[in-house]
């Protein structure tokens, strides 16, 4: 139920306004790599300008999670540590339990 009230709050106005920005620039605007000679044909491509302002935003998404996972790295690292010396001392304590155990016989 949440996840619908989410969807219904959040999703479909971002949607309304991403199609209706998509809609109000759809003129194709020149974007060059050269800013010393803007006419150059190589390193010019010519597309709408919502193309540009999507692809920066998935960059930006991109980029942010990227720095996000390798912010947290070192709270992975210590997760992973405590994993593996819990599994050693389960290990001993399974080892010591067994030790201690009656044999019948």
């Amino acid at each position: 139920m949440l996840n619908r009230i989410v969807i219904v709050l959040v999703f479909v106005p971002l949607a309304i306004v991403l199609i209706a920005l998509a809609v109000a620039n759809r003129a194709a605007t020149p974007f060059t790599l050269d800013p010393f000679h803007p006419g150059n044909p190589g390193l010019t491509v010519e597309m709408p300008l919502f193309v540009y302002l999507f692809a920066a935003l998935v960059i930006g998404l991109f980029v942010g999670s990227f720095v996000t996972w390798f912010r947290q790295r070192r709270y992975r690292r210590i997760a992973r540590e405590r994993s593996q010396e819990m599994e050693r001392l389960r290990a001993a304590e399974r080892q010591k339990g067994s030790a201690l155990a009656p044999t019948d016989g």
